[in-house]
C-alpha cells in the first residue's frame, strides 16, 4: 500500500520551484496554479510550458480572470489526465485509494487548518483553497500536501479539521470539489512539449480579449477604490488580490514563459519579455499606491498609474502576433506599427 504519490519527497527537505522564489514580484499566484507550479517539477516536467493561456486573461468588471491552466492543455502538453473525483464516501478514504494507485488528488479544503498559512489565516480565518495531497498516514494523523510555496506537513487536530473528523465532524458533511490526476506511462519529450506549447500559444492568442483589459480596468479603478475605502480594511486585501495581484502575477508568469521559449532558441521574444514584466511591476507599484489611497481617502490619479501596464499590453500583443499570430493578424500588426 502506497503512503505517498512521490515517495522520495518530504516536506522537511523539499526545495520549492524557482517560480515561487521570494525575489519575484508575486512569489505566490493563486492556490490552484501554485499547486501545479510545484507538482509539475516533481514529475520532471517544466511548469513554464503550460503558461501560454495567460494571454486570455480579461477584466471581468469587478475582477481579473482567476487564471487556471486549462485541463486540456495539461493533457496535450504532458499527457496528464485530470478528472473530477466523485465523493460518495469520506473524502480522505477516496484520497487514500487514489494514493494507493499512484494518483494525485487535488481537493478544496479550509485554509484555517493549513500550517503553511501561519500569520495569514492559520487558526484565525476560514477560507477555501486547493491543495494536492502527496502523503497520508491515518494511524498517526499526518499529511503532506502541496500548497502555496511548496510541500508542507500537518498533523493531529489539523488533520481532523481538514477532513471533518472527531470534534470537527459536522451533521451534514461538506463535500468538496476534488480532482485526481492520472500520470502517463511515458514522459513526453522536450521536443513534444515545446511544439505543443507554441501551438497552444497560437490558439490562445486568438482567444485573447478584444479590448485591452488593463485599459478597461484603469477607467473604473478610481471609482472602485473609493467604494472599497468605505469598507473594512480587510476588504482591501480581497479587492487587491482579485484585481492587481491576479493581473500582475499572471503576466509575471507569462514573462517566465517567454523566457523559457527564448531559452529554446526563440531569441526574438526578448522584447516581449520586457513588456510582460512591465505589466507585473506596474501592478506591484500601483498596489502600494492603492493601500495609501484607501488610508488617505484620496483617489485622484490612480488610473494613470496603470498607463505603463496598458501600453505594455498593447505592445506585447503586437509582438506576439508578429511571431505567433495567423497571417491576417500579422499583417494587421505590421500595419499598426508602420502607422504609429
Amino acid at each position: 500500500m502506497n503512503e505517498a504519490v512521490f515517495d522520495r519527497l518530504r516536506a522537511a527537505t523539499y526545495t520549492r520551484s524557482p517560480l515561487h522564489a521570494q525575489d519575484r514580484d508575486w512569489p505566490e499566484t493563486n492556490c490552484y496554479l501554485d499547486v501545479w507550479i510545484e507538482v509539475l517539477p516533481s514529475l520532471g516536467l517544466p511548469p513554464e510550458a503550460c503558461l501560454a493561456y495567460s494571454v486570455t486573461q480579461d477584466f471581468e468588471g469587478d475582477q481579473f480572470t482567476f487564471f487556471k491552466v486549462p485541463l486540456e492543455d495539461l493533457e496535450a502538453l504532458y499527457g496528464l489526465k485530470v478528472t473530477e473525483l466523485a465523493i460518495y464516501d469520506r473524502v480522505e478514504t477516496h484520497i487514500r485509494h487514489q494514493i494507493d494507485r499512484g494518483r494525485l488528488s487535488l481537493v478544496e479544503v479550509d485554509s484555517y487548518f493549513l500550517p503553511d498559512t501561519h500569520g495569514i489565516g492559520y487558526h484565525e480565518a476560514h477560507g477555501k483553497t486547493t491543495i494536492a495531497v502527496n502523503r497520508m498516514d491515518f494511524e498517526n494523523r499526518t499529511m503532506e500536501y502541496f500548497h502555496g510555496l511548496g510541500l508542507h506537513r500537518l498533523e493531529g487536530d489539523d488533520f481532523d479539521g481538514i477532513f471533518q473528523r472527531g470534534v470537527h465532524e459536522k451533521p451534514i458533511a461538506f463535500l468538496p470539489y476534488t480532482e485526481f490526476v492520472k500520470f502517463p506511462d511515458v514522459k513526453p519529450s522536450p521536443e513534444h512539449i515545446l511544439a505543443v506549447s507554441e501551438d497552444l500559444l497560437r490558439r490562445h492568442l486568438k482567444r485573447r480579449p478584444a479590448e485591452n483589459p488593463v485599459a478597461a480596468f484603469a477607467r473604473v479603478f478610481p471609482a472602485q477604490v473609493e467604494k472599497v475605502s468605505e469598507r473594512d480594511f480587510s476588504f482591501f486585501h480581497l479587492y487587491a488580490f482579485n484585481t492587481l495581484r491576479q493581473l500582475g502575477a499572471n503576466f509575471e508568469l507569462f514573462s517566465t514563459y517567454l523566457e523559457w521559449l527564448a531559452g529554446q532558441g526563440r531569441d526574438e521574444l526578448t522584447p516581449a519579455i520586457a513588456e510582460a514584466k512591465t505589466i507585473s511591476s506596474t501592478c506591484k507599484t500601483v498596489q502600494f499606491k492603492l493601500a495609501r489611497a484607501v488610508m488617505r481617502k484620496k483617489f485622484e490619479g490612480l488610473g494613470d498609474g496603470l498607463v505603463p501596464a496598458a501600453n505594455a499590453w498593447d505592445t506585447l500583443m503586437q509582438l506576439l502576433d508578429r511571431h505567433y499570430g495567423d497571417a491576417e493578424i500579422r499583417l494587421a500588426s505590421v500595419a499598426s506599427v508602420a502607422g504609429a
